[in-house]
């Protein structure tokens, strides 16, 4: 490996010094100007996307990958750095796949003595109805339940947003396994559904709209007032309405429906199942990507990836759907570790961590912002390149195609069954996966620190490859899925469910008693903040434009993940 070049700052300018005497100088410039006119010839033509049967057609971008500026060009070029990609894997081998520490915790959502049956404080003239926003994981939070058993309320089933970009007519009951639903929480709520006629005609519900991230002070005083005076209520746009600081029982219950009350029906479990046998017979065990990097997504966040004035335009026409979003800051969003990675990006965090070439990668994402274009890198760094279309026929695949709560399903429960999963942003479905995960045994779950990854990225020509995957080594202790990454009171719930996670020895961090049952396998236990919008709250495949919340309580919960701040919002999209 040659030695690394010095930059000298001189009159104000950056001055790449001579490497070698004239005749070298001159050969490296033919070099350079080839190399420009070959990156030139394969860049698409700039200018305006065109319109095709009267619909626009976006160009794709300059790929983030490609380097735009002659400078950038001649010192990966010219330079003595090597900055190759090794094929085979890290040493650390089987500490790259499962965390030693794991086998210490176990999920434990039992209620306590304390937690009264659901029969003992249902009131029989108390119904709560639910509409959801949104589509999968806005489906998944259990926050329903605990709103109705904070209201001492029979709980209807929900009804799922039919009205948003998904257009998904699918029930719950297409979703969900209704009556496992039903009966696993059957001491804790009661749940019917459908409201009961009263003299033959079904009650008109009173619907209301409350704030985020609301307490049970915030629902006895705006919610049930009106639950006493009209008996029955529907809250609207329901999404992440409960607080994330509840009591310890609370905290159980949410446990209980989400990893345990809500099932997939068997279509959906059958052809999930199916996907990750597929998976396991490629390679015997295999990483998952949730990769959050479509265009509206983007467009929504304000970052940007080096597309020039295409990019610029395209993102920026998107934005304007969002009335009140907030001046875009690309460079102060990426400073900020609030932008998410490039499938170029994670593709080499995950090389840099220690995974070898030959590992298989399935893939859950939507429509990727410049296509195959953009996807190249990952895929050279990962060749055993999968998603649910490429390992299912159109055929097997037909009867979920027309239904985007049920595909994002499928991509769940293949995630859900990885040996690690990883993403490149903090969304809905990275949370909730993330928890589940930390819950049934934790998991390998691997998510970037992005606010220390950025300028690492920026700056990777500058340096060996040995030295940039030993830095990222470094920036990723503490986002690797490790028990007690987060400190206990700390973290948002869906992601970090510390009250549903005991040791098994000293330092025990909730119940520790349970009852070993089996669930697809493994051994599980029993049981009988306001501010700006934010893209993390976008999930793929969402286009709607997002309402802001009419209330102007303040949220009070302060959300901290590993000391970032991690917003939660009005309203959300979702996976």
């Amino acid at each position: 490996m040659g030695s690394r070049r010095r930059r000298h700052h001189h009159h104000g300018r950056w001055v790449v010094p001579t490497v070698a005497p004239a005749a070298a100088a001159c050969a490296a410039a033919g070099l350079l100007f080839f190399v420009v006119a070959f990156h030139c010839f394969l860049s698409p033509p700039l200018g305006d996307g065109g319109k095709v049967g009267g619909a626009r057609v976006v160009r794709r971008p300059n790929p983030p990958f490609l380097l735009n500026k002659p400078a950038e060009v001649a010192r990966s070029v010219i330079g003595a750095v090597d900055f190759t990609v090794p094929s085979g894997g890290s040493k650390l081998g089987e500490e790259l796949w499962e965390s030693k520490a794991a086998g210490n915790f176990f999920g434990c959502s039992n209620a306590t003595k304390q937690f009264a049956d659901a029969n003992a404080v249902t009131k029989s003239d108390r119904y709560l109805m639910i509409a959801t926003s949104g589509g999968l994981n806005q489906q998944r939070t259990g926050d329903a339940v605990v709103a109705a058993r904070i209201l001492n309320a029979t709980l209807v089933i929900p009804k799922l947003d039919e009205e948003s970009f998904w257009k998904d007519a699918s029930d719950f009951a297409e979703i969900f396994d209704v009556d496992s639903f039903i009966s696993s929480l059957s001491n804790d709520v009661k749940v019917i559904r459908q409201l009961p006629d009263r003299n033959g005609k079904t009650p008109s519900p009173y619907k209301m709209r409350i704030p985020r991230k609301c307490t049970p002070k915030c629902y006895e005083n705006r919610v049930l007032p009106a639950l006493l005076k009209k008996h029955v209520v529907q809250l609207t746009k329901f999404d992440y309405r409960v607080s994330n600081r509840l009591d310890t029982d609370l905290q159980k219950l949410r446990c209980r429906v989400n990893y345990h009350a809500l099932q997939f029906t068997d279509p959906i479990l059958g052809m999930g199942e199916l996907l990750v046998q597929r998976m396991r017979a490629k390679s015997g065990r295999f990483i998952a990507l949730h990769l959050r990097f479509e265009p509206d997504m983007l467009a929504f966040s304000g970052c940007y990836y080096g597309g020039g004035d295409i990019e610029r335009r395209d993102l920026g026409e998107i934005r304007k759907r969002w009335k009140t979003l907030h001046a875009s800051n690309p460079d102060r969003e990426r400073r900020h570790g609030k932008c998410p990675l490039t499938p170029e990006e994670v593709g080499l965090m995950l090389r840099a961590l220690g995974f070898g070439k030959d590992i298989h990668l399935y893939v859950a994402s939507g429509d990727v912002y410049g296509g195959e274009e953009t996807l190249a890198p990952l895929k050279a760094l990962f060749p055993n390149f999968h998603s649910k279309e490429t390992l299912a026929s159109k055929e097997e695949l037909a009867p979920f195609l027309p239904y985007s709560s049920r595909m994002a399903a499928l991509d769940f429960i293949v995630c859900d069954r990885s040996n690690v999963f990883v993403t490149n942003n903090n969304g809905n479905m990275a949370r909730m996966l993330a928890g589940r995960r930390r819950y049934f045994g934790h998991r390998r779950t691997i998510r970037p620190n992005a606010k220390k990854l950025y300028s690492l990225f920026l700056n990777r020509t500058s340096m060996s490859w040995d030295t940039f995957a030993s830095k990222v080594r470094t920036f990723q202790k503490g986002f690797m899925g490790e028990p007690n990454e987060v400190k206990p009171g700390r973290g948002e719930f869906h992601e970090h469910p510390m009250d549903c996670i005991c040791a098994k020895s000293k330092g025990k961090l909730g119940q520790n008693r349970h009852h070993q049952i089996k669930r697809a396998g493994e051994a599980v236990e029993n049981h009988s903040s306001d501010g700006d919008l934010s893209w993390r709250d976008l999930d793929y495949g969402e286009h709607a434009p997002l309402d802001r919340d009419s209330s102007d309580e303040p949220e009070s919960d302060d959300i901290r993940v590993g000391g970032s701040d991690i917003p939660e919002l009005e309203d959300m999209m979702s996976d």
